[in-house]
C-alpha cells in the first residue's frame, strides 16, 4: 500500500488512518508509534533516531508532534495512536486468523494481559509470549534469546510492549532478522490501557488527544518528569523543522 508521509526532524511519519494503518500491516514490516517524549530524543540517541528511519510506518501517535507540525506549516496530519491502531487490529477479523506472539514488561503483566485477551476470544497463552529482560534506555538493544525463539514460532505478528526508547530499537533490530513478511508492532504500554494492567483510558480520551493527562492524574511521579521532557520536542521543532537535528550543526 502506497502511504503519503510528511518529514519531521529527520523522520518520516505516515499520514494514515486507522484502518489504512492495518492494511499496511498485513503486509509485513516495523511498525512504530513514536511518542513526544522519544521524538524529544532523536538529538541525542542515534540509535532510537535509526530504528525510526528503518520503521514502514511511524504512526501519527504524538498531539504535540502533530500540532508543532501544522503550526508550522510541514503538513496535516491524522492522529492514528498506537493504542487506536492495536483495538482495531485486535477486533479485526483476518488479524484473528493470524499467529501473534507478545513481548511482556514483566510476568504480572503478561498474565493480565493473556486473561483480557482470552476474555475477548483471541486466544492465547504463556507459550505465546516471552518476559523480556530490563533492556537499557541507552545504546543498542538485542535480544538473542528472543530472536531465536521468534524464528522457531514464524508467528505473522511480534507485538513489543516494553516501553518507549528500548522497543523500538529491539524492533528494529528484529526486523533484520525475521522474514519479511512479519509484522513487528511497537505498541508499549497500550494492551495495558485495554486489559487494566495500566490506567484504563476511554477512547473518547484517546481520540481528544487526553491520554498523557490521565496517566499522569495517575501516576504524577512517574509521568510529570517525562511529559516535562517532551517539552524539548519544541525547540527542537522550531530549530529544525524537518531536518534531522543529529546531522546539522
Amino acid at each position: 500500500m502506497n502511504v503519503q508521509k510528511k518529514q519531521f526532524l529527520g523522520i518520516s511519519i505516515a499520514a494514515v488512518t486507522i484502518p489504512e494503518a492495518i492494511e499496511c500491516a498485513s503486509e509485513g514490516g516495523l511498525i512504530l508509534a513514536p511518542s513526544a517524549p522519544g521524538l524529544s530524543d532523536l538529538a541525542t540517541d542515534r540509535f532510537y533516531r535509526d530504528a525510526l528511519k528503518q520503521a514502514d510506518l511511524n504512526l501519527p501517535d504524538s498531539g504535540l508532534a502533530i500540532l508543532l507540525m501544522k503550526l508550522l506549516g510541514l503538513g496535516d496530519l491524522p492522529r492514528t495512536s498506537g493504542y487506536g491502531f492495536l483495538k482495531a487490529l485486535l477486533e479485526d477479523p483476518q488479524f484473528k486468523t493470524e499467529k501473534s506472539f507478545w513481548v511482556m514488561p514483566s510476568r504480572e503483566s503478561m498474565q493480565k494481559n493473556i486473561r483480557w485477551m482470552m476474555a475477548q476470544g483471541l486466544p492465547t497463552d504463556e507459550a505465546d509470549c516471552y518476559v523480556a529482560p530490563l533492556y537499557p534506555k541507552c545504546g543498542e538493544v538485542e535480544d538473542r534469546d528472543l530472536a531465536n525463539l521468534l524464528m522457531a514460532r514464524n508467528a505473522k505478528y511480534v507485538f513489543i510492549c516494553t516501553g518507549s526508547g528500548s522497543q523500538e530499537k529491539l524492533g528494529a533490530w528484529l526486523k533484520n532478522l525475521l522474514p519479511s513478511g512479519t509484522t513487528i508492532c511497537c505498541i508499549g504500554a497500550a494492551i495495558g490501557f485495554l486489559s487494566g494492567d495500566q490506567v484504563f483510558i476511554p477512547m473518547w480520551a484517546d481520540r481528544f488527544m487526553l491520554g498523557w493527562f490521565i496517566r499522569t492524574i495517575n501516576e504524577p511521579q512517574k509521568f510529570i518528569p517525562r511529559y516535562f521532557k517532551a517539552l524539548n520536542l519544541i525547540r527542537l521543532a522550531v530549530r529544525y523543522r524537518k531536518k534531522d537535528p543529529h546531522s546539522m550543526p
